[in-house]
């Protein structure tokens, strides 16, 4: 199916992970698709991704940037603007869940804000004028942590609640300019940072196995390249007609009766 999205500026935010990662992945599927992928990240791989696309051919740029600095993101903007005269899409994919629980001091905890969802107001704040004048789209990447809990992340939680508020809130503000506001909500994915994570738990095999079984739908994660599809899917004119919706990406994991999870393997 073409997407349509051929020649059009999407600028995603926490797109400098590691190979494997949601940012990483949606980059790649954007180019497959002819757009043109615009990185925004802080970690200076991104030089390295925007690299590899330009000897393949393909338009990119990445700007290294400080998610949670204001200046930095106007920046940022101004920089995009300034080579392609326009943005089409912003998606949002900044999240790191760092365990700032009630424990954590109050800087912890508005770290965690800054980083998770302010971020997201920033960039969407300083792009508006442009995705106004494209009648562009807003993708905002969440977590089942927002609706389930997870227990030791009370900054991660509330942020990823913020994010959810706020994409519904941005449907209704922007729905006079023709703006479309969405969000991806994901369960269990196995991510690079995951696999991480798992590496560090005692019998790390073991927790994995169980949380696989804890998954309704074919008992496994997610995968980086099924948040990928849909996320083209979702900001393509192909869902034109879809706005201030909450797209579940997580294999049932939210919705499902646990009865349906079986005990076999």
């Amino acid at each position: 199916m073409d997407l349509g999205l051929k020649g059009k500026i999407v600028v995603v935010s926490g797109s400098a992970g590691k190979e494997g990662s949601i940012g990483e992945t949606i980059i790649n599927r954007l180019a497959d698709e002819g757009a043109i992928p615009v990185l925004v990240d802080r970690n200076n791989r991104g030089f390295g991704y925007a690299e590899a696309f330009q000897k393949k051919g393909i338009d990119s740029l990445f700007v290294q940037t400080d998610v949670t600095n204001p200046d930095e993101m106007q920046n940022a903007v101004n920089k995009i603007v300034e080579k392609y005269g326009r943005i089409d899409v912003v998606i949002n994919n900044v999240g790191v869940n760092d365990g700032a629980g009630l424990d954590a001091t109050y800087e912890e905890f508005m770290d965690s804000l800054k980083l998770n969802v302010v971020s997201y107001f920033l960039l969407v704040k300083f792009a508006l004028p442009y995705l106004k004048e494209s009648k562009g789209n807003i993708l905002n990447i969440g977590s089942k942590v927002a609706l389930t809990g997870q227990g030791g992340t009370s900054g991660y939680a509330a942020a990823k609640g913020g994010v959810l508020g706020l994409t519904r809130e941005w449907a209704v503000d922007l729905i006079q300019f023709g703006i479309r506001s969405n969000a991806i909500i994901i369960a269990e994915c196995y991510t690079p940072a995951y696999e991480d994570w798992i590496k560090t738990v005692p019998d790390g095999e073991a927790v994995l196995k169980k949380i696989n079984k804890s998954i309704p739908f074919e008992s496994r994660m997610t995968t980086t390249e099924e948040i990928a599809d849909t996320a083209l899917f979702i900001i393509s004119e192909r869902s034109s007609h879809t706005t201030g919706q909450f797209v579940f990406v997580d294999g049932g994991y939210v919705h499902l009766d646990r009865a349906l999870i079986s005990d076999v393997n």
